[in-house]
């Protein structure tokens, strides 16, 4: 008299998930970094790998060497807050060459920020650009670094 018998398909059910589980267990073991779980759930090679990276962004300071008059004009504003890369895109090719322009400025890198929206604060700035404006961009009637100003 057997004192356990299991149904074939629950055998097989048990067969297929215990090789699952080993697939998983043995994939997870070769494929995890070595530096895994050395600072929680970080890789640590991750920060070396990361800081190797040439950087893209220059900083504000870069854009003070040759452009102190616009920092200082736009200190005075309500954009004061920004670096000058929130709205020109990175700027360490134009440090590095000034012949290589920044990004031209469209109507897209206002409305980003600007374009009304529930969720933003009611103090905040908002337009909705289809009521604001037909035909002209933003830049004819607004200086991005004295937007204040009109």
């Amino acid at each position: 008299m057997r004192w356990l018998k299991i149904p074939p398909q629950i055998v097989r059910l048990l067969l297929v998930t215990f090789v699952i589980v080993s697939c998983y267990l043995i994939l997870r073991q070769i494929l995890t970094p070595v530096s895994f779980g050395a600072f929680g759930w970080y890789r640590a090679q991750a920060l070396e790998e990361i800081s190797a990276r040439t950087p893209v962004f220059a900083g504000r300071q870069e854009c003070d060497q040759c452009h102190a008059e616009i920092l200082q004009t736009q200190a005075k504003f309500a954009h004061k807050t920004l670096g000058c890369e929130t709205c020109h895109w990175v700027g360490q090719p134009h440090v590095e060459d000034p012949d290589v322009k920044t990004a031209k400025l469209t109507d897209h890198t206002c409305l980003r920020c600007h374009e009304q929206q529930a969720g933003r604060p009611a103090w905040f700035k908002q337009i909705t650009s289809k009521k604001h404006y037909a035909e002209d961009r933003c830049t004819e009637c607004h200086d991005g670094h004295k937007p204040d100003e009109k």
